[in-house]
């Protein structure tokens, strides 16, 4: 079964998705071994990554190369952040075609003003809501197969407030979108009635230290939300983890001290693809 097929298929099943937020190929395989039913390629990660903020900065061919490494590269279905889309209604085609085609089971695109802005930051603006009707519909009039999901983002709450994102959502679903996702309701409230108001599979960003409360599985499941991601939650225990282990270098002068909390080197060459060498030597002797 296609990745798009299986992610639909666990859309109509029961109970909340939870996908975790993956930014390169050790996040991506890490979280590809613990059973989820999908993974979410972040684009605060995947600029993160390349040293650069969530900010509209990190390129389509930058973003669409890590779509093809982690969807190629594991067996969970992803949702894969495309930010605007790239550019006007001729650059979407093409960011359609070329994440569909890298793997993708899902595309998320926003109506942010581009350059956009991480959704949890202050100064975003939004564009004509019939702009983004109109992204929507060739994004869905130009995916290969209808199993690879749209999945429309409006970031109207924080600068228009909830009435306004929600007659945006309610006009994203009309014009196709398969997923949606009101970013960054400001209270409890807020995400019941966004669950109350749409019928349509629902996203729920669950950002820490964000503008929306991270609640637990059973309350966005009673909130009527089908699918939350944690896009840096793995991000951040990554960095907390590094800042640790380097700050223990810097004052020891050694990791002696700290081995015991380290990933273990043959897993990690394991997880690194190093069977697939170790194997492939075996089998082709050099001479």
């Amino acid at each position: 079964m296609q990745q798009g097929a299986r992610l639909k298929a666990a859309l109509d099943g029961q109970g909340l998705i939870t996908a975790p937020g993956v930014y390169d190929m050790i996040s991506a395989r890490v979280a590809d071994g613990m059973g989820f039913q999908a993974l979410y390629m972040t684009g605060f990660g995947v600029s993160a990554s390349l040293g650069l903020p969530d900010a509209g900065l990190a390129s389509y061919t930058e973003m669409v190369g890590r779509v093809a490494q982690i969807c190629q590269g594991t067996g969970t279905p992803v949702i894969c952040d495309a930010d605007t889309g790239f550019g006007g209604l001729l650059n979407l085609e093409r960011t359609v075609r070329g994440y569909e085609a890298a793997g993708a089971a899902a595309m998320q695109i926003e109506d942010q003003v581009f350059p956009k802005r991480c959704g949890h930051t202050l100064g975003r603006r939004v564009v004509p809501v019939e702009d983004m009707v109109r992204k929507i519909k060739v994004a869905v009039a130009t995916r290969a197969s209808a199993d690879f999901l749209i999945v429309a983002r409006t970031d109207a709450r924080t600068g228009l407030g909830l009435d306004e994102a929600l007659r945006r959502g309610e006009a994203y679903a009309r014009a196709g979108a398969d997923i949606l996702f009101i970013e960054s309701p400001e209270s409890e409230a807020e995400m019941a009635a966004i669950g109350t108001r749409l019928n349509v599979p629902l996203i729920a960003n669950m950002v820490e230290g964000g503008r929306t409360p991270v609640l637990s599985k059973a309350r966005l499941e009673e909130l009527g939300y089908k699918i939350a991601i944690f896009p840096v939650t793995g991000l951040l225990a990554a960095t907390k983890a590094l800042e640790r282990v380097y700050g223990t270098l810097k004052e020891t002068g050694s990791s002696d001290a700290a081995s015991g909390g380290l990933y273990g080197f043959d897993r990690f060459c394991r997880l690194a693809g190093f069977e697939h060498v170790w194997d492939f030597e075996k089998r082709w002797p050099e001479a």
